[in-house]
């Protein structure tokens, strides 16, 4: 179940290069990006990526989007986010169907309101969402018509319908309410058949829902703060789970790593990223 053993302050961001068959994943407080074997250290926050092409990945830092050269270690800024701002870094993020990269920025301190979500696409970085405290669980429905986010201290999950391009054609609703519940969702994934699997931060666990947003089961993970999921792995039945030592006082061994567990889903590939 161990996938590495690498103790993470704040994993997040796995991300399964479909082309190269390795999962890459960050330990945001860092400022690292980490693979088996390798890791690389930035001058920033990084915290989620998208795959341009097989050696090329997009990198989320606290101030920008980032070409990151796999072999070289080279990186190269795309585009600015939210430069004027000192206090925010980024958080969660995930490319769409469309060649999208959604990401999602929040406070340093998680300042109420502070964040906001992000699309870039063919070069166009635009708001979509304002007034955020924590952004997590951007994920995208198979058919690229509609994708989920959350403000993880709402305790909800939202969903909003996409156009043609992959922008929102309406406003967010209501998809998962936890908000009656202990758990509060983070990072998320929708595997093939549309079922979104939520991280819930301090529960240990992977909880599937299905299209409708009913619940299915859970998985466990032995790391408290489950962080954020991604399928990978030859068949894309491999869940991925990073978790997380902040805001554990006596964190054990078990905390920070990054886990796998086989399961019976099928994920999406993941989707490349359109600059």
């Amino acid at each position: 179940m161990i996938f590495d053993d690498t103790h993470c302050e704040l994993g997040e961001g796995p991300l399964w290069h479909p082309e190269r068959q390795q999962l890459f994943w960050f330990d945001i407080m860092s400022k690292s990006l980490h693979t088996k074997g390798q890791s690389w250290t930035f001058p920033d926050y990084v915290s989620a990526a998208g795959w341009i092409d097989r050696d090329t990945l997009l990198v989320a830092s606290a101030r920008a989007l980032h070409r990151f050269e796999i072999d070289t270690g080279a990186d190269y800024i795309v585009t600015e986010l939210e430069p004027d701002s000192a206090h925010t870094r980024s958080n969660d993020g995930r490319a769409d169907p469309m060649g999208g990269f959604w990401i999602g920025t929040m406070g340093i301190q998680a300042e109420p309101h502070a964040g906001k979500i992000w699309r870039f696409w063919k070069g166009e970085l635009r708001c979509l969402f304002a007034d955020i405290t924590i952004s997590n669980a951007i994920c995208f429905a198979p058919d690229g018509r509609t994708a989920y986010f959350c403000d993880t201290p709402t305790q909800k999950i939202m969903s909003v319908a996409l156009d043609a391009d992959g922008w929102p054609a309406g406003d967010p609703h209501l998809h998962i309410d936890l908000s009656e519940t202990d758990f509060r969702p983070d990072g998320a994934v929708v595997d093939a058949a549309g079922n979104l699997f939520s991280a819930q931060w301090g529960a240990g666990r992977v909880a599937v829902y299905d299209p409708q947003g009913d619940f299915i089961e859970a998985f466990q993970v032995p790391g408290r703060n489950s962080s954020c999921p991604a399928f990978g792995g030859p068949d894309r039945q491999t869940l991925f789970v990073t978790t997380a030592r902040q805001g554990l006082d006596t964190p054990d061994d078990d905390q920070g790593r990054t886990y796998a567990i086989d399961t019976g889903y099928t994920g999406q590939k993941e989707h490349r990223v359109i600059l």
